[in-house]
């Protein structure tokens, strides 16, 4: 297949640049006789946490813009992403810091054509194949054909989106887009691990236990912030509070985290390694974000897999969940976004009602995989 050559758009604040960190630095440094403000108190676009008029303030100054610090590994990003597609900056800063941004941008990432800056508010009207930005509105509004959250502490609510946590991770998804898959397929032939994607009411957790009751299929055990529903086994998350995650995340516990409707979810590599050295299937309900991770990890060896349920069945399953509304609407309001990751895993799996069915298919689909590529092993 020839290689197609991506049209990738990249945000530049909080991307490539430190913007609401550095903002922070200043505004802390002002205020020393205060509690420092903590990152955690932006959650979202625009006038939030304490002295936010004060921060959004800096965004408009020309010596804001000229000395905003590069965020470790940008510059090596932006010089591999160049290597497999034309990268565009497409940036939104007030007329007044125009000229300093594309100095800045000029100087910093010689590689990129001066007529790929792009300084302008429209992003919605940017066609290009892949767009990472860190501004979910922007990601909502885009005509990009993978709009791609850069997973920040402000937008960590917003659920559903293809995201990614790291450079690494929008490079891999860069060249999965390009591949379309269609040059190493996923190669399960001594066990592997099983990415259950799709949106809430999917079944992949009903599909994951029924998968686990077959050889070779175990359920690493993932961690959560999210209380335990009613009849939900003791075993089926490893439950911890908030602080407790927040800790292991910074000690390095997981190999990747994500948060879904306010709740973090977290997945350890020391659950997940175990059973793929003994041959088996790991299998992950996981969001599409975490997925992505996971594939970056063990490449081939991991499979992504779509779980393709009837639009209506999903409603109707969110509605009859005993949850709040507010996190009903949030999960509703995602349904189109978490439809579409489907064209970034490596299979769907249709889904009806019956999760056993649904298991027995999925196992087949991976024996098939498994007997197309045998004998080939390793992380």
């Amino acid at each position: 297949m020839r290689k197609y050559r991506l049209r990738v758009g990249l945000d530049v604040d909080d991307t490539i640049y430190e913007c609401n960190s550095y903002a922070l630095s200043i505004i802390n440094s002002r205020h020393h006789d205060e509690e420092p403000v903590s990152i955690n108190e932006i959650t979202g676009w625009g006038h939030y946490g304490r002295h936010s008029d004060e921060r959004m303030a800096l965004y408009g100054e020309p010596e804001f813009v000229r000395t905003q610090p590069i965020i470790p590994g940008a510059q090596k990003f932006v010089h591999e992403l160049s290597r497999l597609a034309d990268v565009f900056f497409i940036t939104a800063v007030p007329p007044a810091c125009m000229t300093a941004r594309a100095e800045r941008l000029r100087g910093d990432f010689p590689e990129i054509p001066p007529e790929n800056i792009i300084i302008g508010t429209r992003k919605d009207v940017m066609a290009v194949d892949i767009l990472l930005d860190d501004a979910a509105h922007n990601i909502s509004s885009s005509r990009a054909a993978y709009p791609v959250l850069f997973r920040k502490p402000w937008n960590t609510d917003m659920s559903g989106l293809l995201a990614v946590n790291s450079y690494d991770d929008f490079l891999h998804l860069c060249k999965m887009v390009r591949s379309s898959f269609t040059e190493k397929a996923p190669d399960l032939s001594n066990g592997g691990v099983v990415c259950l994607v799709g949106p809430s009411g999917s079944l992949k957790n009903d599909i994951a236990h029924e998968l686990i009751k077959l050889p070779r299929f175990e359920k690493p055990l993932t961690s959560t912030t999210r209380p335990r529903r009613a009849g939900e086994s003791a075993d089926a998350y490893r439950f911890i509070g908030e602080a407790d995650f927040l800790r292991e995340k910074d000690a390095g516990r997981f190999i990747e985290t994500t948060v879904y409707s306010k709740y973090y979810f977290g997945t350890s590599d020391d659950e997940i390694a175990p059973i793929v050295a003994r041959g088996h299937f790991a299998v992950i309900p996981i969001d599409i974000c975490g997925a992505l991770t996971v594939k970056n990890l063990y490449r081939s060896r991991a499979m992504l897999v779509f779980t393709n349920r009837r639009k209506n069945a999903v409603l109707l399953d969110i509605i009859g969940r005993e949850t709040q509304p507010e996190d009903k609407v949030r999960r509703i309001m995602s349904l189109d976004f978490e439809y579409r990751n489907a064209e970034v895993c490596d299979v769907e799996l249709p889904v009806g009602d019956d999760a056993a069915a649904a298991a027995r298919t999925l196992e087949h689909m991976i024996g098939s995989a498994a007997r197309r590529r045998p004998g080939k092993s390793g992380k």
